[in-house]
Parts: structure tokens; sequence; C-alpha cells
């Protein structure tokens, strides 16, 4: 069901040698350009129209308009579960507590009397937020994109969802009734990369969407590909692959705790990665002995689980010790990292590449998906060796406010006027010579 990586006997490999070694799904975004390439164009030239039959076509539903009436949203959160509501106010709220705490300051630094320089941290002024359909519902996801979005201060955010068949080609009624919590109104029947080329280039019609940005939030190859095309026209938070769980486990652990914390990140697709890495080889087998029993009680298990488990992207890798074991899932850089080992909190603190890291048997990843207060959104493919999750920061821009007097300036034009020179740019030392008159000032 899932295959063994035996790492254990020899130094391990450093770099790039050592992530050769390691699981990984195939994720070939640059492959999926070309498909989207006309998607992409087609959406810029013709607008909304060309976002209803891209729906048509790949979502199998025919749509009058890309915007989602007020109405619809009102009353998809009358009709929701009120235990979904709940929970989801539940989630709100702590993610609030989490990402309110992130805001950042102005801050002002005299580097010299007279002369200042203030950053300042300003929003976004407009974001497009992608919400996955496809094989699930993820109302997780609207918080989690909104709510930092929100407490960043961001003015316009419009929400996309792909067109539903089975909802009128509405998107999901549970993903409208998130938006509604969340106070946000403007959100767009669109999939795929034809939302993302919407969010982009922007719709001219009446009622139609205005251009973004920022555009954020997971999706498929496809997602991936359109911003890798369009980015530059838009920010983007990341080009997210399949989701990922790794494990870093020792004898302590519970192998019925590891193997549900597998299985319920292999539910996601078939593509979704699964890894343990572990120093015990009792604990490997009786992992493997715990994923058949709970696969076979679970759902998805033919269409999602069992081709996860079973891909190239996920396997058991055996290690001699925990140092080789934190070598190896920093290596990897995993989308959602567990530790479960003997104390967990002190290992966590060792580890430097994860999206982000649950310590201890009582912090799964799924509930870091709902209501840990942590961000969902996250890097994937190894890209946590070099990016960070969602959160307020990603809508903020810091812009230095230079502030200098006359005397500050004059005390150091003479170090400008070397530089310029020494970068054969005569001219950027001419701007402060031009305000002494001409001759660089006495120190």
């Amino acid at each position: 069901m899932i295959s063994r990586i035996d790492l254990r006997g020899e130094a391990l490999p450093e770099g790039a040698a050592l992530r050769d070694l390691l699981p990984r799904a195939e994720f070939d975004v640059e492959a999926a350009l070309e498909t989207v390439r006309p998607i992409c164009e087609d959406v810029r030239h013709r607008g909304a129209a060309a976002v209803i039959e891209w729906g048509e076509k790949f979502d199998g539903v025919r749509i009058d308009s890309i915007r989602v009436p007020a109405a619809a949203i009102t009353a998809a959160l009358e009709g929701l579960d009120p235990a979904v509501r709940a929970a989801l106010e539940e989630s709100i709220r702590r993610a609030r507590l989490v990402h309110r705490e992130q805001r950042r300051t102005t801050h002002t630094t005299q580097v010299v009397p007279g002369g200042t320089v203030t950053e300042k941290w300003v929003p976004v002024e407009r974001v497009g937020l992608y919400v996955p359909g496809g094989r699930s519902v993820y109302p997780s996801s609207v918080v989690m994109n909104v709510v930092p979005a929100q407490e960043a201060g961001v003015e316009g955010i419009a929400v996309a969802s792909p067109p539903q068949k089975n909802f009128g080609g509405l998107p999901h009624p549970t993903i409208l009734a998130a938006c509604a919590l969340l106070g946000v109104d403007e959100v767009y029947a669109a999939g795929g990369a034809q939302a993302i080329a919407m969010f982009a280039y922007g719709t001219p019609e009446p009622g139609g969407c205005a251009p973004v940005n920022l555009v954020t939030g997971p999706g498929n190859i496809y997602v991936a590909a359109a911003k890798r095309l369009l980015k530059g026209r838009i920010g983007i938070d990341a080009e997210a692959g399949p989701t990922e769980i790794a494990i870093l486990a020792d004898s302590t652990a519970d192998p019925a705790h590891v193997a549900a914390d597998l299985i319920s990140q292999a539910e996601h697709d078939p593509m979704a990665a699964a890894v343990l890495v572990t120093d015990s080889a009792e604990l490997a087998a009786a992992t493997e002995a715990e994923l058949a029993s709970q696969v076979a009680a679970s759902k998805h298990v033919t269409d999602r689980i069992e081709p996860a488990l079973a891909g190239r992207q996920s396997a058991i890798v055996l290690v001699s010790g925990l140092d080789d074991g934190l070598k190896v899932v920093d290596a990897y850089g995993a989308e959602h990292l567990e530790i479960q080992t003997a104390d967990a909190a002190a290992v966590a603190d060792r580890v430097r590449n994860a999206g982000a890291i649950f310590v201890g048997p009582w912090s799964p990843v799924s509930l870091g998906d709902y209501c840990a207060g942590s961000n969902h959104v996250l890097p994937t493919g190894g890209c946590a060796c070099h990016s960070s999750g969602l959160s307020v920061q990603s809508f903020l821009r810091g812009i230095h406010i230079v502030d200098y007097t006359r005397d500050a300036l004059a005390e150091v034009t003479h170090h400008v006027v070397t530089l310029a020179e020494a970068e054969d740019l005569p001219a950027h030392g001419a701007a402060l010579k031009a305000r002494f008159g001409w001759k660089v000032p006495q120190r």
C-alpha cells in the first residue's frame, strides 16, 4: 500500500542529492502553461463570455452571469446547517485571533541627526481569492484567505469558486455561506485558469469583475500554471501543488495516530503526499498494519486514498536516528510537518523547513486545516525552504519613507559621490552636488 525508502546505515547526502532520494509528486506546471495560455488570452479579449464558455466546458454547466447574486449568498447562509455554521464561526474567531497579532506597525529609524527612514505598511488595494471546487468543498479555504486579507485592511475582496452543476451553476452553497459569515458579497462562479485570468484582466461588462492586484488561494495544476503565466500583471501567493503531510516519529508515537494522520491528507487527492520519517522499524511495521485496517474503513478509498498512498509521492522513510530524521524533513520541506517524538517541542524547534509544524500527539494536521487558528494555505513541493504560508503580511507592502535635512545630506554627500563614481554613475553624485553649488560639502 505504501512503499519504503531505507536510508539507514550510511551517511546521508547533502542538499539536492538528499532531496532526490525522497518521494515527491510529479507536478509539471511548465507543461501546463501551454494549456492555460489560450484560456487566459481568451478571457483577456472576451471577458465574462469567455469565462462562462470555459466554465461550461470544464465544469459542465452553463451560467448566465459570473457574478453570484447577493440573494443567493444570503439564502446559502440561511440554509446552512447550524452545526456547520457554529464550526465556521469558531474557525473564523480563532483565525482572527492569530492573524490580528500579525499586523505590522509603522516604524521610524533615526539614521543620523536629521536623517530618518520610516517603514510604513500599506495593504494591497484589491485582491482575488480563489477557493477550489472539484472533489471536495472547501469553506475552510474561504476563511483562510479572507481573514488575513481583512485583518491586513484590504478594502476590495473578491472570491471566485467554480460553478457547480448540482447547484444551478452557483458555487457550492457552503462556500457562499462562508462568504456571508465573513461579510464578503463579491463572489464569482468561476474556476480554473479562467478565474485567475478574470482576476488579472478583469471583465469590463456591467456587473463584471474589476482587475485585482494580488491573487491567493490553492487550486489544481491549471490554476498554478495560470498564476505563473500572469505573475507580474498580478501578484501571487504561491504555485500550490498537491497537499503533503510528513510525520517525523520515533518509537514513542502511536501508530494508530500516525496512520490516521497520513490518511487524512491522502483523502484529498490521488496526488496527495503522505510521508512517515522514523528511526523505528517497529513503528513503521505497526503503521503499515494500521494503514491496512484504517483505509479499509475509510471513504474515498479507491479514487483517492489508495492511489495517494501507493503513489511515488508517498513512502515510509527509515533513518538511523533523530538527527538524520531532521535532515530528511528539512530536505523535504513539507507543507505540513507533524512531530510525534519524545520531547516533541524541542525537536520542532530544530526544524528549519516546513510550511507549518504540528507538535505532539494532540496537534494533528486536521486541527490546523480548520480550527487551530493557524493558516492552512501553505507552501508545497519543497517551497517551504524559501516561502511562508499565507498571513497578514501576504497582503501588506512595506514602503520606505526617506526624510533628510540639508545638514544630514551634507554630512554623507562625499560617500554618495564616491560610491556613484565607483559604479561609473557620475550623474548620481551630481544630483547631490547640484544641491551644494556643485561642490562636495566639507566634512
